[in-house]
């Protein structure tokens, strides 16, 4: 695992491919522009960019303090997430500031108008004094694997409902390996989950996703911890963040005879609701929850969501801001068949490949930078009411796995956390000698 050395690097602009062309019915988006708003100008424009037209500043590593300053002398109206209690901020009441601080990850979110009259497109390499690192567009992010709900968001919910029922890929015929553990799913018992003697009592879990649904019975007398960062109330009216949620902590015994599909069943719940309705959202959003994330301590921090494209520092900061923290963030490399996606493909960030049932790498899995594997083909877990359960395929559902097993080897010993939790978990996978690294990692997460 590589850490960023940010501080000795001088500051780079990346600039969006829009944000100097934008027409009267789409006026440039702000910093407290609503996400259905920007995912519906970016469809109506037709563009395969995936850049919002706002812009992410990140800053040398400790020097928060002064890159606000820089920005409040550019005369910046300025919001920071410490003006919210737990640092819950509130996208939509940001009202008329142009730009928002995320003070645990270092980073700022800034509106596409205030840029632009600020001259930030245009700043020059600064002086070895000034405290930003780089400014890069922001850009949307979605369910791991689920770039095309941009092209087609306003079919949203045709789109969202096919999901529900088929999975986020198509599923494969009989699996190939058998539940050696009656009563589990075939992910847990892969993970050797049934048989360890941990339940994830007293760590935090933070499920950034579409929310959670809130009342489903398999939950009932669980404690929630939840914000939302979207503008939309926490409840999960998509279904990807439930389903996430119950792999991660799901319960030991669910009702009848539905199998056990929970991994740290007695972890501590923190929803972040990141993504919207649609499945849509920004990376301002995620951001926004990431820092909330690491403010509460939760020590894992899991995220079923991104998209395909470069590095971005500021995930890369926020993965090492949880590090120093002793907190571990864990995210889904992509469902589309190529190079890991963001937030991913950040060296600070555990990247999760998918495994199908006889524990070969899922054929829509990306590759490349992988940390480990899980199950990911086939996985039943809770659903939004009324269905209650449903059986989807991903990365987004290779993740859960990992950060459930995270929660219950940091249950083991307080000093489990951070890097040291990260090294746990990569020394303990079961190796699958057949397949690569870059399709693998260090192998099958499996549960102490």
């Amino acid at each position: 695992m590589a850490t960023s050395k940010s501080a000795s690097r001088r500051m780079q602009v990346r600039r969006p491919l829009a944000i100097t062309e934008t027409s009267p019915a789409a006026p440039a988006p702000t910093a407290s522009t609503s996400i259905e708003d920007m995912l519906l100008a970016a469809q109506s424009s037709g563009s395969d960019s995936m850049e919002t037209g706002r812009y992410i500043v990140t800053f040398k590593e400790g020097a928060i303090t002064e890159g606000i300053k820089a920005l409040k002398s550019r005369s910046m109206r300025m919001a920071d997430a410490r003006d919210f209690e737990g640092q819950s901020l509130q996208m939509e009441a940001l009202g008329d500031a142009d730009a928002v601080v995320f003070p645990e990850i270092g980073a700022a979110l800034i509106g596409a108008p205030a840029a632009l009259a600020h001259g930030l497109e245009a700043m020059s390499e600064p002086g070895a004094d000034d405290p930003m690192q780089i400014v890069e567009p922001e850009y949307f992010v979605f369910p791991a694997g689920s770039e095309d709900y941009l092209r087609g968001f306003l079919r949203a919910a045709e789109t969202i409902a096919r999901d529900l029922s088929t999975g986020d890929v198509p599923s494969p015929g009989a699996p190939g390996e058998q539940a050696e553990v009656a009563g589990n799913t075939w992910g847990l018992n892969a993970c050797r989950v049934p048989a360890s003697t941990r339940n994830g009592t007293g760590i935090k879990v933070a499920v950034l996703d579409t929310g959670f649904a809130i009342g489903h019975p398999d939950f009932v007398g669980r404690a929630l911890v939840t914000n939302t960062f979207v503008g939309q109330p926490v409840q999960d009216l998509h279904g990807h963040g439930t389903h996430c949620i119950g792999t991660a902590l799901g319960p030991q015994a669910p009702s009848g005879t539905t199998p056990r599909y929970g991994i740290a069943f007695r972890g501590t719940i923190y929803v972040g609701k990141v993504l919207s309705n649609s499945g849509g959202s920004v990376g301002g959003s995620v951001l926004a929850g990431m820092n909330w994330a690491i403010a509460n301590g939760c020590e894992v921090i899991s995220m079923s969501l991104g998209g395909q494209g470069p590095v971005q520092a500021a995930y890369t900061a926020a993965g090492q801001a949880a590090l120093n923290r002793g907190l571990l963030i864990i995210a889904a490399a992509g469902n589309a068949g190529g190079p890991t996606g963001y937030p991913a493909n950040s060296p600070t960030i555990m990247s999760v490949a998918s495994l199908d049932p006889n524990l070969q790498p899922s054929s829509f899995s990306n590759f490349g930078k992988i940390d480990i594997a899980a199950p990911g083909r086939d996985i039943f877990s809770a659903a939004p009411m009324p269905r209650r359960y449903a059986t989807m395929s991903g990365t987004s559902m290779a993740t859960p796995h990992v950060s459930g097993c995270a929660a219950l080897w940091a249950q083991t010993h307080p000093g489990l956390r951070g890097v040291a939790l990260w090294n746990r978990l990569r020394d303990t996978a079961r190796k699958l000698p057949l397949f690569p690294p870059s399709r693998i990692g260090a192998g099958l997460v499996q549960a102490p």
